[in-house]
């Protein structure tokens, strides 16, 4: 698997709700993705029911700082019907599905396709997108910004 793949699905998994499972993965993601490690040193050190909270604070407490990607072009949700059909076709037209309980333009799901597929076209489409959450992430003063400056740092272009 190449390198970006790796960070990719690493970034994947540290942009999700954390629980047990996610921290049991923290050792591995360490090692198989160095550009993470202040995140998953972070996250290694934090209890879990602390790092739970801080997601739901920094992800599900607003919208300036949604890990939907078509929230930030298309704030209105009847305006967002083409860019989430556009991701899900791409998923389709690489025999893949999204869950029912996150929509296709949620970030991790997109650098999940990204690390299976190779195609960094849904990635490149939402450039603009990934660097203002970096920037609200960085702002906000949250470990989580770490993550998004290693994925923006390997998006083509």
């Amino acid at each position: 698997m190449p390198t970006d793949a790796v960070l990719y699905q690493a970034a994947a998994l540290c942009l999700t709700h954390p629980d047990d499972d996610f921290v049991a993965r923290l050792p591995l993601l360490r090692e198989a993705a160095p550009q993470l490690r202040e995140f998953t040193d972070h996250a290694t050190a934090t209890p879990l029911p602390e790092l739970a909270a801080h997601y739901v604070r920094v992800f599900d407490a607003e919208d300036r700082r949604s890990l939907r990607l078509s929230r930030w072009y298309e704030g209105d949700a009847r305006r967002r019907g083409r860019p989430l059909t556009r991701c899900a076709d791409a998923f389709k037209a690489h025999g893949l599905e999204c869950s029912g309980e996150k929509p296709p333009d949620f970030l991790p799901a997109v650098l999940e396709f990204t690390s299976r597929t190779g195609e960094t076209e849904l990635l490149t489409e939402h450039r603009d997108a990934l660097e203002q959450l970096r920037r609200r992430l960085t702002e906000f003063g949250t470990p989580y910004a770490t993550v998004l400056d290693a994925v923006c740092a390997a998006v083509p272009g």
